[in-house]
Formats: C-alpha cells, sequence, structure tokens
C-alpha cells in the first residue's frame, strides 16, 4: 500500500455493554438534527410556527424514499431490466441521494402549500438547513467506510483496514474518498449560499435562493461523481452526472421563471 494514503483503522461501533450502534448512524442523526434545528430557527425568524417544520420534514419522506428508489434504479438499470420485480423489493439495493432530494422537496413542498407560510418561504428556509444535512451526512459516511470512488495512488487516496464491515467494496484498496470530497464541496456551497443571501434580491421568500442552492450542489456532485465507480453511460457522463445536469437546468429555469413573475406587467396603451 503506498505509503501517502490516509488509512483508516478503527471500530465502526459504539459499543455500550451487549449494545452496539455504527458510529455512522449517530453521525447521521446529528446532520439530521442539525438541519431541523436550523429550519426551526429560519422559520420563527419568519413568524412561522417552528412546529409546522416536523409536518413539513414528514411530508418530504415519501417523496424522498420514491425518488430515491428510481434513482437507484436509473443508476443500475441492467440489474433491475433483469428482475423488474425487485425494483419494489426494499431487501434489495438502496436509496440513491439526488432525486431523493428532488422527490422530498416535492412533496415536502405540498405539505409546504398546507400550512402557513406558503411553498415559496418554507422553500427559502429549508435553503441553508439542506445543505448543512447534505454536507455533513456525506462527511458522516467516512465513520461507516462508505462513498469510496475509484482506485488511486494520489496523495488524497484513503483506504479503510481492519474488518469493519465496511459500507465499500474492496475498502482496503486505496481509493479517492469521494464522499469528503463531496461533504467539503457541500460545506463551500452552503458558504457560497451565505454570500448569495446578503444580496437582497436572493433573499426574496419565493424560494429562489433553495432552487440556487440546489443547483450549486447538483454541480458539486456531478464534479465528484467522475471520481464515482459507476460506468460512463453517455460520451464522458455517468448516469449521476446526467441527472445532476437535468437537475441543474430545472433549477435555472425556476430561477428565470420566478425573475420573470416578480416584473411588473406593462401599462395598457392609452389614445387621446
Amino acid at each position: 500500500m503506498p505509503t501517502a494514503v490516509i488509512a483508516f483503522d478503527f471500530d465502526p461501533f459504539l459499543r455500550i455493554g451487549d449494545g452496539a450502534v455504527r458510529w455512522e448512524t449517530i453521525a447521521i442523526a446529528a446532520a439530521i438534527l442539525a438541519a431541523i434545528v436550523l429550519a426551526r430557527i429560519g422559520a420563527r425568524s419568519m413568524d412561522l410556527r417552528g412546529d409546522d417544520v416536523l409536518f413539513v420534514v414528514l411530508g418530504a419522506v415519501p417523496g424522498a424514499v420514491v425518488g430515491g428508489r428510481l434513482g437507484y434504479v436509473l443508476l443500475h438499470p441492467d440489474f433491475f431490466a433483469a428482475r423488474p420485480a425487485a425494483i419494489l423489493d426494499p431487501g434489495v439495493g438502496s436509496l440513491a441521494l439526488t432525486l431523493g432530494v428532488v422527490g422530498g422537496s416535492f412533496t415536502g413542498g405540498l405539505v409546504a402549500a398546507l400550512v402557513e407560510g406558503g411553498v415559496g418561504r418554507w422553500l427559502h428556509i429549508a435553503t441553508l438547513p439542506l445543505l448543512t444535512g447534505l454536507a455533513a451526512g456525506k462527511l458522516a459516511m467516512v465513520f461507516g467506510g462508505r462513498g469510496q470512488g475509484q482506485p488511486t495512488d494520489g496523495d488524497l487516496a484513503t483506504a479503510f483496514l481492519g474488518p469493519g464491515p465496511w459500507g465499500s467494496l474492496s475498502p482496503a484498496t486505496p481509493s479517492h474518498p469521494s464522499q469528503v470530497y463531496e461533504g467539503l464541496g457541500g460545506l463551500l456551497v452552503l458558504v457560497a449560499m451565505l454570500g448569495v443571501l446578503a444580496v437582497p434580491a436572493a433573499r426574496r421568500p419565493d424560494g429562489r435562493s433553495f432552487l440556487i442552492a440546489l443547483a450549486l450542489w447538483a454541480a458539486v456532485r456531478a464534479i465528484v461523481a467522475s471520481t464515482w465507480r459507476d460506468p460512463v453511460v453517455l460520451g464522458p457522463f455517468r448516469t449521476e452526472q446526467l441527472l445532476d445536469l437535468a437537475i441543474i437546468v430545472g433549477c435555472v429555469a425556476g430561477i428565470v421563471l420566478l425573475i420573470a413573475r416578480e416584473r411588473p406587467a406593462p401599462e395598457p396603451a392609452t389614445t387621446g
């Protein structure tokens, strides 16, 4: 193993008596809690009920599950084409993040339309909490050895030693720490959005800040996906990158529509 490799060799479980829980699970739970707390603070700052945050979060769950499953199927089309019944089997495979975020945003928005404040304001409130949860959640994957990218002998290569169990295939093989790349990229987007929100036009509570953040996050994910182990499917792109590009286009279109809506309608011409 190259000496430049950053090797992790620790017990991925917190053991208490006869029980054990994965450190990754604890870290992800902390990331979700932090995002919810930030959302409650944001809701109260806009004179909305903090308790409604839980309704919106619960409303996002079905969309996140359905979207995440659809994304996973798109990432592994050959497997599910041969086993279509497995698409609905939760014991086979997992969920993918990108369409999970999109699906969760959609159904969460539907619930937001039913509570005080409206969809735009709740999307505005969700901007920073979502980025916080996504970035921290990705970094939490290090505790489980998940999210490793392609093998590499670069200085930033990481490997997971010991019995684990670890979440990546061939965890001891020095590889790109794709999960760390994306987590740090998400933190950069979070910092960038703090700057964006300093611009008055971006602070309009109509959802544009959420769309800007989502587009930037998708751009980071598309870049990081170039280090993934997934196969290239179209030109230089992997399936994940195509999904990210579609999200970017959709977000830009949404921002343009929001800007167009705020323009005053032209006054009718008068004669006389």
